[in-house]
């Protein structure tokens, strides 16, 4: 594992004076699960992982614009930080990072103010209550959060409809086929085949817990993964890496039939016919 190479560097590093100091801060708020170099401490160095994220987003990096310059980053499901400080990295005028877990908010706030990145901003939210923000962003990150949600489409759709303005980056933990089936636009209901094939699109539900974890609730295979960002209104422009995505929003299907399946009926307006 080459820490040295890991794309969070502190500007100037901690001082002597400092470290002991930061370190016990660091430590406060453990454990990480981002591995991130804080002044010259690493927060997860024995991370089961390595240097995580920061190899993982070596590789799909480059796939990101490199110049984010008076864009808006939303970040659902912040944790420490990473991603958003590396938007901020690149340019990003406004970022914003979004958790449900005070303690990762935290650790955030604790790394972007180490690493100069003050104005970065952190809110606890959770994903369900995104269009609270009452805005769109031209970049939302959704990355290793659909796999912890009981309600993974919803949480799509939700993103849809409020703030994605454009790209999406996503990644979801994936198991099973890797394959692609060529399905079919519809199926009779007599035909039941394609289910059984290991490349229709299937969600895993894990009724107790998975690596240990009770927040893993749904695992999709790539043909799932790939079928929940089409059908929530978002067009795959590359598969960056394994489990990564960069989408843009694109039409919604089935819009023409009415709202999506989440939203409740609004209240009638003033004169409107019952």
């Amino acid at each position: 594992m080459n820490l040295a190479e890991s794309p969070i560097r502190s500007k100037n590093g901690a001082r002597d004076g400092e470290a002991p100091a930061l370190r016990e801060k660091i430590e406060a708020l453990g454990p990480w699960f981002h591995n991130i170099d804080l002044g010259g401490i690493w927060t997860a160095p024995d991370h089961f992982l390595g240097d995580y994220p920061g190899d993982k987003f070596r590789r799909f990096a480059p796939n990101l614009p490199s110049d984010l310059t008076g864009k808006s980053v939303l970040d659902i499901g912040c944790n420490a930080g990473f991603y958003s400080i590396e938007m901020k990295r690149r340019g990003a005028a406004r970022v914003l990072g979004i958790d449900s877990d005070d303690r990762y908010l935290a650790q955030a706030r604790l790394s972007a103010e180490t690493l100069g990145h003050e104005d970065i901003e952190f809110r606890r939210l959770d994903v369900y209550d995104v269009g609270a923000l009452g805005e769109r962003f031209d970049v939302v990150i959704f990355m290793g959060v659909l796999y912890h949600l009981r309600h993974p489409l919803l949480a799509l759709d939700l993103i849809r409809e409020h703030v994605a303005g454009d790209l999406l980056v996503f990644q979801s933990m994936q198991r099973g086929s890797k394959q692609l089936l060529d399905v079919a636009e519809d199926y009779d209901f007599n035909e039941t085949e394609h289910f059984l094939e290991s490349g229709y699109p299937k969600l895993h539900f894990v009724e107790r817990r998975y690596a240990g974890d009770w927040t893993n609730w749904w695992v999709p295979n790539r043909a799932c993964a790939e079928a929940m960002l089409r059908a929530s209104g978002f067009c795959i422009e590359t598969r960056a890496e394994d489990e990564v995505y960069i989408c843009r929003r694109a039409d919604r299907p089935y819009a023409d039939w009415g709202d999506a399946a989440v939203y409740p009926a609004r209240a009638k307006r003033e004169g409107e016919r019952a």
